[in-house]
């Protein structure tokens, strides 16, 4: 199998992160598509209060219920501390041994794929796919890539740190966010602090 591995804080999910998921695993064929959840992520530490990484998990759990080939993985919150990619992807690599695992990641991150965690050992351990975002040219080098593979996606210019200020201001979420997420932010309450 072709197993994609798209991870992320997701705070919150949003219709960006779906239609990236959706347009790499047509684009690299996957036959899977994990969407794997951050439980501290390292770059973020700090700058942020994060929601609880269960409560994002569940958000994504929701968003893709019912979506064919794809599935959430908490394999980072089972592992606890600070998520780092390329234990997340020996984790996979040993839960699927005669897989193929493509790395899903934005063209803003992988520009900064050389500051990552042991990045040297990521080729070893996946394929590497670049989706375009809005603002970000993919890359002419990914370090410590020697190839990649480039996804264009629609350019939707959608950002969690926008989201959050809308949440907190009362701004209209609508088709921004899965319908559920909105309800769940509503009757929560989650961003109205921060």
């Amino acid at each position: 199998m072709r197993i994609g591995v798209f991870g992320g804080t997701f705070d919150p999910i949003h219709t960006g992160h779906l239609v990236a998921a959706v347009n790499a695993k047509y684009a690299a064929d996957l036959d899977l598509c994990y969407f794997v959840v951050a439980n501290v992520p390292w770059q973020k530490e700090g700058m942020r209060e994060l929601t609880p990484a269960r409560i994002r998990y569940s958000l994504v759990e929701r968003a893709i219920e019912g979506l064919e080939g794809f599935e959430v993985s908490d394999i980072e919150l089972r592992h606890g501390g600070h998520s780092y990619t390329v234990e997340t992807l020996r984790g996979l690599r040993e839960m699927h041994p005669e897989d193929d695992l493509v790395l899903v990641v934005g063209a803003d991150a992988a520009a900064n794929l050389p500051t990552w965690e042991r990045s040297e050992d990521l080729p070893s351990l996946a394929e590497l796919l670049v989706v375009s975002r809005p603002g970000f040219s993919p890359p002419e080098r990914v370090d410590p890539w020697s190839c990649w593979s480039v996804v264009e996606i629609p350019s939707l210019d959608i950002s969690s740190t926008d989201l959050r200020s809308r949440a907190r201001d009362g701004r209209p979420l609508d088709f921004l966010l899965p319908r559920f997420a909105i309800e769940f932010i509503a009757e929560t309450g989650l961003y109205q602090n921060g």
